[in-house]
């Protein structure tokens, strides 16, 4: 149970963090930014293991990697909604 918690508050600050990157409005909850700070944590992880052939765990650049990730899905739904409505 203590890591299923861990896995969400390091989720919602990995998402808080792509949301500070990411510019202009972002409306989402706290639910849904803790799912793209997860989201973005994947992506990281995998983009990290094919540019460094191994998994960098636990570091400032795993937590960058994430980051990213989880600007790339912010961003990526910002520019859905604009095209949708």
């Amino acid at each position: 149970m203590a890591w299923i918690l861990g896995v969400l508050v390091a989720g919602l600050i990995i998402g808080a963090l792509g949301r500070l990157v990411v510019p202009g409005p972002n409306p989402m909850g706290c639910v849904a930014t803790s799912a793209v700070g997860i989201g973005g944590a994947i992506i990281g992880g995998v983009i990290g293991r094919l540019v460094f052939g191994h998994y960098v765990h636990r570091g400032p650049l795993t937590l960058a990697l994430a980051v990213v990730g989880s600007a790339l899905i912010i961003w990526l739904l910002q520019h859905h909604r604009h095209r949708v409505g």
